[in-house]
């Protein structure tokens, strides 16, 4: 990892910009959830957009959010005793949760990449990540998700309906609005304008 020295000019606005999307009411709803769903073992990070970075810096708490939304018998990520310490370990920690979401269902729009997490470069995108999972867990209700529903919104899901055949053949029968009617349609007392004069 090289050493990111100060940014000057455009590199600093989009660095300002990005650090604006970071949503600090977000952060403490997260960590609500995190902690509801792992245990309070994991801890609390200290407020503000770097202690949030440095509570998930090393993977163990994503890894133990991941498996928490499985059954006992298929948890997708193994978990070392004794946090990493070395930085390719932690970042493969992060790579590991990150394909554990997007096996449960996390689009890859949502998800961040891995130094977005490790060096800060875009927590705001941590927390899309974050708010995706919630809400595929509240959608999903297979009993794995614990703390409260309301802190995140359902996934849209798919209604599928069942036509018989004759409501099939009906619908052939009807001319949908936005077409217009054909009711009272005729040419009579269309003009189109004066017949050409031929003269010789």
């Amino acid at each position: 990892m090289a050493n990111k020295g100060p940014a000057y000019g455009m590199s600093r606005d989009v660095a300002s910009k990005i650090e604006k999307k970071y949503d600090e009411e977000l952060e403490d709803r997260l960590v609500e959830w995190i902690v509801a769903q792992c245990g309070s073992a994991v801890g609390r990070p200290e407020r503000g957009r770097l202690g949030f970075q440095v509570w998930l810096k090393n993977g163990i708490v994503l890894s133990r959010l991941a498996n928490s939304l499985y059954p006992d018998g298929s948890k997708p990520i193994k978990i070392p005793d004794s946090p990493p310490t070395m930085v390719f370990k932690q970042m493969e920690q992060i790579a590991q949760f990150l394909k554990a979401a997007e096996d449960y269902g996390v689009v890859k729009t949502d998800m961040f990449q891995t130094v977005d997490l490790f060096e800060a470069k875009d927590m705001a995108a941590v927390q899309r990540t974050l708010m995706a999972l919630g809400s595929l867990a509240v959608t999903k209700n297979d009993g794995h998700y614990h703390g409260d529903p309301n802190w995140f919104m359902k996934k849209a899901q798919e209604h599928k309906r069942e036509f018989t055949e004759s409501q099939l053949k009906e619908g052939k029968n009807i001319i949908g609005l936005q077409m217009g009617t054909n009711k009272g349609a005729s040419q009579a007392g269309m003009s189109y304008g004066r017949p050409r004069q031929i003269i010789s």
